[in-house]
This record gives C-alpha cells, sequence and structure tokens, in this order.
C-alpha cells in the first residue's frame, strides 16, 4: 500500500488524499446525500461558541478527517467566503458562515418546531406539555400544549418561575453545571421528576434539551395533577419525556443529532 505524506499546516495538500469525497462518493454517506457536501459542513460544525478560530490539526481532530482533506475543504469553503485563514494557518469562520447565521435567526421561529413535539407528547401522555428557557435566575414558559383533560396544570406562556422549584427549573439548574445533589443525581438519570414541590398537588417529569456541540436550551416537561401522576407513572413516562427531548435536540439544533438516546443519559455524555 503506497504511503502518504501528510501535508505541513496550512500548506499543499500535495497527492489527491483517498479520503476526499469525488462525485462517486454521492450518496455513500446517506440515501440521496453527496460526502464531500458533508464533510465541508462537518468541518464548519467544529467550531463552536467559544471559538475564535482554530488550528488545522484541530479542525482534523474534532472532524476524524485526515489534515490533507481538512486542509482540501477548508480552502474550498475559504473560496466562497465561508472560511478564512490567518496569517499563522488558523481557520476561523467567513463573512458568508454569518450571513447565514443572520438569516436564520432572522427567519426562524422556535414555536414552528416546538409546538409539534409538545402536541405530540400532550397526545402520548394525556397530560399538559411544556418547553421551559432560562432567564437569569428564572425559568420562562416558552411554549406550551395544554392536555386535553378538563382537570389539568395551567401555566402561561412567558411566566418566569423558580429555577429550584419543580422538575423543568431544576432540570436546566443540573445541565447548566450547578454543583452537589439533587443535580449530580439529574445529570446521571438524564431526567427528573417532582411531586408537589413548586405546587400542592402539581407532579411534572422534565429532561434537558441541548443544541449544537451540547449547548443547553432549555427543558420539556409534562405535568399535571398529583392524583393522575404519581411517582410510578411519573417514571413510566420519563423514557417518553427523553424521546421528546431528544427530538427537540434534534430540531432545534439543526444539523446533526445528539447524543440522547431514548434511555438514560451517560454521566460523561454531558460536558458544561
Amino acid at each position: 500500500m503506497r504511503n502518504k505524506k501528510q501535508a505541513p499546516e496550512g500548506g499543499d495538500p500535495g497527492p489527491a488524499d483517498a479520503s476526499v469525497a469525488t462525485d462517486s462518493d454521492a450518496g455513500a454517506g446517506s440515501p440521496g446525500g453527496v460526502v464531500a457536501v458533508t464533510r465541508a459542513l462537518r468541518l464548519l460544525e467544529a467550531f463552536g461558541m467559544d471559538d475564535a478560530f482554530l488550528s488545522l490539526a484541530e479542525l482534523s481532530r474534532r472532524t476524524g478527517m485526515h489534515k490533507t482533506t481538512a486542509l482540501r475543504l477548508a480552502r474550498t469553503l475559504a473560496a466562497d467566503h465561508y472560511l478564512v485563514q490567518r496569517d499563522d494557518g488558523a481557520w476561523r469562520l467567513g463573512r458568508a458562515a454569518g450571513w447565514l447565521g443572520a438569516c436564520y435567526q432572522a427567519t426562524f421561529d422556535v414555536h414552528d418546531l416546538v409546538e409539534p413535539v409538545l402536541r405530540e407528547l400532550t397526545i402520548q401522555t394525556g397530560e399538559s406539555a411544556s418547553f421551559y428557557v432560562r432567564e437569569g435566575e428564572l425559568r420562562t414558559c416558552l411554549a406550551r400544549v395544554d392536555g386535553p383533560r378538563t382537570i389539568r396544570h395551567h401555566v402561561r406562556v412567558g411566566l418566569g418561575l423558580p429555577l429550584n422549584l419543580g422538575a423543568p427549573g431544576r432540570v436546566i439548574l443540573a445541565f447548566s453545571g450547578e454543583p452537589g445533589e439533587p443535580y449530580e443525581s439529574i445529570r446521571q438519570r438524564g431526567y427528573h421528576l417532582s411531586l408537589g414541590e413548586r405546587e400542592p398537588e402539581v407532579s411534572s417529569v422534565s429532561a434537558p434539551v441541548f443544541g449544537l456541540h451540547w449547548k443547553l436550551l432549555g427543558s420539556v416537561c409534562i405535568s399535571g395533577p398529583t392524583s393522575r401522576l404519581n411517582e410510578a407513572v411519573l417514571l413510566d413516562l420519563a423514557q417518553t419525556i427523553i424521546q421528546a427531548a431528544n427530538q427537540l435536540s434534534y430540531a432545534l439544533g439543526g444539523s446533526r443529532k445528539p447524543a440522547l438516546a431514548a434511555g438514560p443519559l451517560k454521566a460523561n455524555a454531558w460536558h458544561p
């Protein structure tokens, strides 16, 4: 087998790398997909909120690509201003990537993605479903679909509630890195349930919702009277909540399915 030389950082990539996608690779990654496009998107997704720039070596490590492949793709993206190479050879996102982000922010309505998931959750459980986000030291109900039953738990959209009372707030605190118990246990399980913690006779079970790079976006929950939602019922519904949280994470993250499974979140799967 012929050995290949690694290209120097930021230098000429050398002979064609076998891992670079060609037209014959179309559809190899997923039905109807093009490998080269998928790899280029993975290169852009390697950048996080705290990454002003990344070296070629770090891009290679985060994407699992050979440096040669990463360099070829980076240069292609740079030609259309999606990436920019600095004088020291490192790479940063370019103005074209920023323009796409601005267009997304201007046209995106979170309710279009969240409400269908909440509606399905009410059908599956028969209870009211809500999506909470953190605003300072409060959790705010961003979206809600009331359950079909006459006796149900009511929360107004836009209402701010304590973070440290109730399952949705506890989940947000846990996956924001709050130390100690019960937060360590919540991170281990991947969900939390509460009975009468904020309001007497109201129970809830909640799981975290993530975006790209495990950025916490909020928490999804169902809630209702404790007479229906006792501890045993909440435990039975926990996996349903995790599945809904996983679906929301995928929808709000936008590109790659987060590593939340339809089961307890592993302790080492999430990093604050």
